[in-house]
């Protein structure tokens, strides 16, 4: 059942990416698509890095991770070099686990 799962799954992506590949060239020139398209990508990771730092299994947690993402989020504000925005966010999200 498990490789069926993985066909599938494999096929899926396939026809997908074909359906792309498929496209006219004139609906991708299009203005819209193309905003699309260029914003699509960071709605998407967002939405992940959301998902994955305030969820567990199925419940919604505040805890370090929230604290790190908040302080990544201040650095960003701030137009940190993105270096300095991970390791901000490290370091805060490891000193609230050290003192909770």
């Amino acid at each position: 059942m498990t490789w069926l799962a993985v066909l599938a799954g494999t096929a899926g992506c396939y026809l997908a990416k074909l359906a792309g590949l498929s496209l006219p060239p004139r609906l991708l020139a299009n203005a819209r698509v193309q905003r699309v398209a260029a914003l699509l990508p960071v709605a998407l990771l967002a939405a992940l890095a959301s998902t994955q730092t305030v969820t567990t299994g199925t419940s919604i947690v505040l805890d370090a991770r929230t604290a790190g993402l908040a302080v990544a989020v201040l650095a960003v504000l701030r137009r940190a070099p993105f270096i300095v925005v991970v390791a901000a966010a490290v370091l805060s999200t490891s000193l609230v686990r050290l003192v909770s």
